[in-house]
Formats: C-alpha cells, sequence, structure tokens
C-alpha cells in the first residue's frame, strides 16, 4: 500500500497535497452520520485530485496494486478517492439548456452560479442540502422535485445510439468507475412559483390524497409527506421559529408554471385535498411565504439529527411503491415502527411513491436489532406490492440482501459479468 501511495505522489507531484494519511482525515472518510451501516475499519488512505488526470493516475496505480477505490463526494452517504477540489462548472451552453461540471460542485452552489450568470435557468433535482452531483449520481437520486424531473442522459436531449452506458452508470455507487464530469440538463425558471401546506387526520389520509393527485395527473412541482412525529421534531429542534406546525400529518406542494396554471392547480389539489378530509390549506402569496412554508421540509433531517442523545444514531432508510400501494404501505409501515417504542417518522417525497422512514434508536442495547427486522418488513413488503427496496438511498452495505430478493439470481449474475468487464480486478 505505502508502494502505490509513494507512486501515485511521484506521478502526479509532491507540489500538490495529493495524499492524506492523517488519522482525522481517515476517520472524517470512514465514518458518516448519515448511514445506518457504519464499517469498523478506515480507509488507509485519502486521494484528493484536481482533474480528471489526477482520477486516472490514481486509479491505474490502484489497479497495478490491487487497490480498492472508494469514491467520495459530500459525504451525505457511505459512498477514499475525495473529489473536493473537483467542483468547478466547466462548460456551460446556454443555448442548449445544459452544463457540464465536476463531480463535487453541489446542485445548490450550480444554481446559485446559474442565477448570478442572470441565465434564467436552473437544476431542477432537489435532493439534501449538502448534496453534491458525483453522489447525485451514483446514488441515482430523486429529491424533492422528483414528480417533474427526468434523467439526464447525453448532450442531445434524445438519442438511440448504441446502448444506454450513461444509464449503466447511474445508480452504480461507485462499482463501475468514477465519475470525474457530468452533463446536466437544465430548465427554464418557471413564471410563476407558489407553496403549498394541507393537514390531514391520518397519514393513510394524507398518503391517499396524493396518489389521487398524481393519478389525477396535475402537475405538481414537488409533493412531500411528514408524519405527525416528524412534524413534531420540526418544532422541537427550532429551526423554523417562531413558526409552530400542527403536529398532524401533513402534505407539502411546490407549484411552478405560468400564474394561471399555478392558481388552477392550487385550486385542483385543494378539492382533492378536502375529498380526503384535509384542513387548513395554505399556499404561499409571496417568495418570503414560499420559504416559510418549505422550511419544514428543508429543516426535518437537520431537525432529527439535532434530537439525538448521547449515544444514539438514526437509521434512516427508504422504500417505493406503485401510487395504487402508497397508502396501504405507509400505514402499515407506520404502525410497525410506533410499536418500536422509539422516536420515529415519516417522511418522503410522495409524488414519486417514494417515502422514507427516520428512526432514533441505541446500537448497544438491542434497538439496533429491533429496528433491523422493522425495516426489513417494509423493504419486503414494498417488494411484494412490485415496488423497490430502495427509491433512492441506493444499496449500499445495508440493502444488498433486498437487492437479491427484489432482483434475483440470474440478474444480480448479469450485474457482476457487467462488473467483471469494467472492472476485472474488482477493485471499485
Amino acid at each position: 500500500m505505502e508502494i502505490a501511495i509513494q507512486e501515485i505522489r511521484d506521478a502526479i507531484g509532491s507540489d500538490v497535497d495529493i495524499i492524506s494519511t492523517d488519522p482525522d482525515d481517515l476517520h472524517a472518510h470512514g465514518y458518516s452520520e448519515w448511514s445506518t451501516v457504519n464499517t469498523e475499519s478506515l480507509p488507509v488512505a485519502v486521494a484528493y485530485p484536481r482533474s480528471t488526470a489526477d482520477v486516472s493516475t490514481i486509479a491505474q496505480v490502484c489497479y497495478k496494486y490491487h487497490v480498492p477505490i472508494i469514491p467520495y463526494s459530500g459525504g451525505t452517504s457511505l459512498e477514499g478517492v475525495d473529489f473536493a477540489y473537483m467542483d468547478q462548472i466547466v462548460q456551460f451552453n446556454q443555448e442548449d439548456m445544459d452544463v457540464v461540471v465536476q463531480p463535487s460542485i453541489g446542485w445548490q452552489d450550480l444554481n446559485e452560479q446559474l442565477s448570478k450568470m442572470g441565465s434564467g435557468l436552473f437544476f431542477p433535482v432537489d435532493p439534501g442540502p449538502s448534496a453534491k452531483i458525483g453522489g447525485m449520481i451514483g446514488t441515482n437520486c430523486s429529491g424533492t422535485n422528483a414528480v417533474r424531473v427526468v434523467k439526464t442522459r447525453r448532450r442531445p436531449r434524445k438519442s438511440s445510439a448504441g446502448y444506454n452506458l450513461n444509464g449503466l452508470f447511474v445508480g452504480s455507487e461507485g462499482t463501475l468507475g468514477l465519475v470525474t464530469e457530468a452533463t446536466l440538463k437544465l430548465a427554464v425558471v418557471p413564471e410563476d412559483l407558489s407553496v403549498a401546506v394541507v393537514t390531514f387526520p391520518t397519514i393513510r389520509h394524507a398518503a391517499a390524497a396524493a396518489a389521487e393527485v398524481m393519478q389525477t395527473g396535475i402537475p405538481v412541482a414537488a409533493m412531500e409527506i411528514m408524519d405527525e412525529v416528524q412534524m413534531r421534531v420540526v418544532n422541537l429542534g427550532g429551526a423554523t421559529a417562531p413558526r409552530v406546525w400542527d403536529e398532524v400529518p401533513t402534505l407539502f406542494f411546490k407549484f411552478s408554471g405560468t400564474k394561471a396554471s399555478v392558481k388552477e392547480n392550487i385550486g385542483s389539489v385543494q378539492r382533492i385535498a378536502r375529498r380526503n378530509s384535509g384542513s387548513n390549506f395554505e399556499f404561499a402569496k409571496n417568495s418570503r411565504e414560499q420559504k416559510l412554508l418549505w422550511s419544514a421540509r428543508k429543516e426535518s433531517l437537520w431537525s432529527m439529527l439535532a434530537l439525538r442523545r448521547d449515544g444514539e444514531e438514526v437509521w434512516s432508510t427508504d422504500v417505493a411503491v406503485p401510487f395504487s400501494r402508497l397508502a396501504d404501505i405507509i400505514e402499515v409501515s407506520k404502525k410497525e415502527m410506533d410499536e418500536l417504542g422509539l422516536f420515529a417518522s415519516i417522511l418522503g417525497h410522495i409524488g414519486d411513491g417514494n417515502f422514507h422512514e427516520s428512526i432514533l434508536y441505541n446500537p448497544v442495547n438491542g434497538e439496533r436489532e429491533k429496528v433491523e427486522e422493522c425495516v426489513k418488513k417494509m423493504v419486503k413488503r414494498a417488494i411484494d406490492m412490485e415496488g423497490t427496496c430502495t427509491g433512492e438511498h441506493s444499496i449500499g452495505w445495508g440493502k444488498k440482501e433486498s437487492l437479491l430478493l427484489e432482483v434475483g439470481p440470474e440478474t444480480l449474475d448479469v450485474m457482476r459479468t457487467i462488473k467483471a468487464s469494467l472492472d476485472p480486478r474488482w477493485i471499485m
């Protein structure tokens, strides 16, 4: 390993701090508070490439010495090669409505730069606030705007040329290669925006209303669900003070388009909410109110992390199912989760059939085993309902058995064959 480290330093140049073996640095890259499965071992070294050429050199040396490589971008998941210094816009094509970026640029930073350019364009995928483009590609993430956003392929908006190799790498979690640049589709900033919030007596009523919105074809820009526990979490966290939220199941909506279409869609959603026992329908009249109403959703995970007591961890996981089964799986899963007797909540991007469970637990007193069993039940139920074991968190360490259950051994063998052809020494 030391030979490989020195060879990388010699090849790239000693004037650049390309490799770190500092214990604090290794720990920062080997543990994530976002992850439900942290390994006990730490990386031996962390590489900090500045360019695609640096990444290529690192990969060649690691291949030569059979050294495993794990790409690392924002660290919001247990994803090492750290792309922290590769965070630039490489090429902006305004007329073609796309942009070429390096993997460690954050989606929020990208949108800020696009706004400063006065381009009238933005990158519409909206996951966690600290997510980076590289990790978003590796996990095939979605986010709050997943209802209306489609994934990018190549610079042309449509291509039928050859195999979809771009799509092969999306969601591969760093097991097939290292992404050093990505071309992203951009969307036009809409004429009008609004946000709405509506409360429900039960989580089933909220999920049923969400499913009806999608089945009716109303083009909402985002639709999020939070149960009564998660609403309490936001109140306790205090990040949205002085606003105090009703601690009941709640749907959050974003609307975008022309002023007329936004008004019409708000009215349509309001009628559906009423049919499903919704009440306290509130919509934003200006940008300040938009930020206020959406703040509860954006602060939800941070608020959950802030409530941890000493020794506690957060188990955050997700599944996705067809719209017709949303209310069923959320109702049953919440009941089983509540029976754990732990502080646990449901939230998520319900507009694409995806929802998350977040559970606070202490790993040293047997609570982890109870949580793991509860999650396994939810995953199996989602698969039985013709859904998936993960809508956006990906497989990682924690859902390898679930992947086998979902796709079967034959499909898994095909995946292994593809990996062997791209990574014959299995170092990725």
